[in-house]
């Protein structure tokens, strides 16, 4: 068993022994850190294994939300110096820049009364979900190549985007990607799916602002109690699971001795500088700027059906922020300003009040975090805490986080019984599969008010605002 020590409230840590060349920290709370332990010592022990990472920086993280992942724990951050560091395609995800993206209506409850109903089934018709193809905008290849390297710039240039939109996009909706990078079955992949949800845990989400609580934030970010929201939760979909996957197989054909010394296969890494470290670092920029654009393709088609169902509405993005993704920044490391690349897998960057990187709009109350819940619960909108560089790297959690495996959660719930009783709550929910639904049932999840509140209490992420679902798609 992995030995976990307390050190202060809602922060926990694993020594620092044999080949781990840091410690490892678990942030949550005495019923959250009881949950990971539930699965056995998965999480911890993936944790512990991430910290023998070489270059790491001065811990291995596990956020409130954290699970079992494939070699790196879900809800982890992992910082490694760019100058004797590595990346790791498992520390970043196979849904590389899955993220969510919050809009606002210009809408109040009482304008949509009623309309519950129809606005799913008009989201569902419009936006494609599920597994396959099919996308809001209709793409061919050299469409597709142009996103891989323009990300949002290629949307706003071909009509799909507003310069507003950008501005609220982490890093302006676009990194340094390179097509040429991207493997050709990925890239097919991508065509026709710019604008489609994709399957599991993915939704769209019609959402009613409950409680506001910090009103300066919330001002800021242009939410108050009642609004109506739009939260998007969708990644890089087939073009990015196949892009981790290749490079997977490809790091761990070329550093076949390194993975026989790993304490887990799924850990393998390349190192930075090494050619294939930089073409893996190509494509998974190129990804992330697919992601961006699918979810601005889903904005076109939230506006294209609020705007047909009612008056006076304005889409307009608060913001986009990435939760699966490798990221260049500068960090202080033991009194000490360096390079970093951070590891966020399942994490949300959540920098604080007047960061450089925080969007001009939103600089003097920190950058917009959000975090979903499930179908049936609420879910947050936060601000970067001003704790985030010092404890957690600037990042806080990016969901509830799974309680209950996919198979378990099948086996305990019907799709049936499930709309029945989200529906009694004016909860309306379209899916593609029944099986969709009992997957993602709400028991499935951990309780999001516990990981927000130990958020905001390690002060990574300041609670602004709650909300709660009216309408959900999902695949």
């Amino acid at each position: 068993m992995v030995e976990l020590s307390n050190i202060e409230e809602n922060v926990y840590e694993i020594e620092r022994t044999g080949a781990m060349r840091v410690p490892a920290r678990v942030y949550g709370s005495e019923q959250l850190i009881e949950e990971m332990l539930e699965e056995g010592d998965l999480t911890l022990t993936q944790v512990r294994n991430v910290a023998t990472l070489p270059g790491i920086q001065r811990f291995a993280l596990v956020l409130p939300d954290g699970h079992q992942g494939y070699g790196f724990p879900i809800g982890g951050v992992a910082a490694v110096d760019v100058d004797d560091g590595v990346i790791s395609p498992g520390g970043i995800g196979f849904d590389i820049n899955c993220g969510v993206r919050l809009l606002r209506t210009g809408l109040s409850y009482k304008d949509i009364a009623g309309q519950g109903s129809i606005l799913a089934d008009r989201l569902y018709q419009t936006i494609p979900t599920g597994l396959g193809k099919g996308g809001y905008l209709r793409t061919d290849i050299s469409d597709v190549r142009g996103i891989l390297e323009y990300g949002m710039e290629w949307m706003l240039d071909n009509g799909h985007a507003r310069e507003a939109d950008l501005d609220h996009c982490e890093e302006n909706g676009r990194l340094p990607g390179d097509p040429n990078a991207v493997p050709t079955e990925a890239l097919k992949r991508g065509v026709n799916q710019v604008g489609s949800l994709g399957s599991g845990n993915h939704f769209l989400e019609v959402q009613r602002v409950t409680d506001v609580y910090d009103p300066e934030t919330a001002a800021a970010f242009g939410i108050d109690t009642d609004d109506i929201v739009v939260m998007i939760h969708s990644g890089s979909r087939g073009l990015g699971h196949q892009t981790c996957s290749h490079f997977i197989r490809t790091f761990e054909r070329e550093y076949s001795e390194l993975v026989a010394s790993l304490p887990d296969k799924q850990l393998v890494y390349a190192p930075l500088g090494d050619r294939l470290a930089d073409e893996y670092w190509d494509a998974m920029n190129a990804a992330a700027n697919f992601a961006w654009a699918n979810r601005q393709a889903m904005t076109q088609a939230v506006r294209e059906v609020f705007d047909a169902l009612f008056e006076a509405t304005d889409v307009e993005v608060v913001y986009d922020v990435c939760h699966n993704v490798a990221k260049e920044e500068r960090h202080t490391v033991g009194g000490r300003e360096k390079s970093l690349l951070v590891h966020r897998k399942g994490a949300t960057r959540a920098f604080p009040p007047g960061h450089p990187d925080v969007p001009e709009a939103y600089r003097d109350v920190g950058q917009p975090v959000f975090i979903p819940g499930s179908m049936g619960s609420h879910s947050y909108v936060l601000a970067g805490g001003e704790r985030s560089l010092e404890l957690s790297f600037g990042s806080t959690a990016h969901g509830a986080g799974r309680l209950k495996s996919r198979t378990q959660a099948k086996s305990e719930y019907t799709a049936g019984e499930l709309q029945k009783a989200l529906r009694a709550r004016g909860i309306y929910v379209r899916a593609r599969s029944g099986g969709t639904l009992t997957e993602e049932a709400p028991g499935a999840y951990k309780d999001i008010d516990e990981v927000v509140r130990v958020s905001d209490a390690l002060g990574i992420g300041t609670k602004v605002a709650r909300t709660a679902p009216v309408a959900n798609i999902k695949g």
